[in-house]
């Protein structure tokens, strides 16, 4: 009897438990999922009553499941514009979170050696112009490298993407005609290629078929060993993505604007990676539940505080300083 009763008190304890705990759902940008992953995780280690619920499923859903209040925060690598705000059915802010860039991959076959690629040729590859490994304005980058005969495979994301926004954003600022004719966006008409759903989709094309080329994130090429390129600065060096030249492209930064969409990528500076961005916490400012709300502002300043000093360990880099007083600024507007 005694064995009964403690068996229906344990289970009374953990009914208790579970209906206690708090669920936080999200959806949105692929692009920082490593570092929101384990920040949910340590965050609920410390908080076992809170559980964050969040769906990897590229910029754009973030940007449609937030605006239409099906979910209680989104996540993109490409800031809302005007007209997404204005239509949005709530009133949103945006939460730089970390930096990330964004990178040239390939399969070159008997290319061992770092291609460096000027943005007229990554222009020009991706607007079909440039078809061939052997071309004279590829070569004229890279002295020493013996190029193949062989066809230019592009791939792309398929999928509304925030890697699409940020490479597109940064062929909109160095090529005119990619400005007039493709323009920027999580999903754009693109004049060539094959298109593919994720990283994992655009790094299988560039795996499977020799000459290939596409663009991943970084901490996605690094952590599968994908052969990545160097890309020619606004000062007019060949930079390759990494912690440091990402940092020196937001601290090329002059000043945030108050709304926190801001783009850096062509950044000046010496060091500075061209394809570098932030990416964004999606928060809603009136939530119906009091208690959630408390819960994400809580969250919010443990991300600025503890959570920065663990990106690097995946490959992002941190918010510069001064951008996280800006936002602890802003969260008391999360009610």
């Amino acid at each position: 009897m005694a064995r009964r009763i403690a068996v229906l008190l344990f289970c009374s304890l953990v009914a208790l438990t579970v209906s206690a705990q708090t669920t936080l759902n999200g959806a949105g940008a692929t692009f920082p999922n490593p570092i929101y992953s384990k920040w949910f995780s340590d965050y609920h280690n410390q908080h076992p009553d809170v559980q964050f619920n969040y769906q990897s499923i590229g910029s754009g859903g973030g940007i449609r499941q937030v605006t239409a209040g099906t979910v209680e925060f989104g996540a993109s690598d490409g800031p809302m514009s005007d007209q997404q705000l204005a239509e949005s059915k709530i009133k949103v802010l945006h939460f730089p979170t970390v930096l990330g860039s964004v990178v040239p991959a390939y399969n070159i076959p008997g290319v061992s050696q770092e291609v460096k690629f000027s943005p007229d040729v990554l222009a020009g590859i991706f607007l079909g112009h440039i078809t061939n490994w052997n071309d004279a304005k590829i070569a004229k980058d890279n002295p020493g490298i013996k190029f193949p005969d062989k066809p230019i495979v592009v791939t792309h994301r398929s999928d509304g993407s925030g890697t699409t926004y940020i490479f597109t954003d940064y062929l909109s600022k160095v090529s005119k005609e990619w400005s007039d004719s493709v323009n920027k966006g999580t999903a754009v008409k693109w004049p060539v290629g094959l298109g593919a759903k994720g990283n994992e989709g655009v790094a299988g094309v560039i795996r499977q078929m020799e000459g290939a080329i596409g663009y991943v994130e970084l901490i996605y090429a690094l952590q599968n060993k994908i052969t990545f390129g160097s890309v020619k600065n606004a000062s007019g060096n060949f930079v390759k993505a990494s912690l440091d030249s990402t940092t020196a492209a937001a601290a090329s930064m002059k000043q945030m604007p108050p709304d926190f969409r801001v783009s850096i990528t062509n950044a000046p500076g010496a060091n500075a990676y061209p394809i570098s961005s932030f990416t964004w916490l999606l928060i809603p400012t009136q939530w119906k539940d009091p208690g959630k709300a408390k819960i994400m502002v809580d969250f919010m300043n443990w991300m600025l505080d503890s959570g920065q000093k663990e990106v690097q360990t995946l490959d992002y880099a941190p918010l510069p300083q001064q951008v996280v007083q800006m936002e602890k600024s802003k969260l008391p507007m999360i009610k």
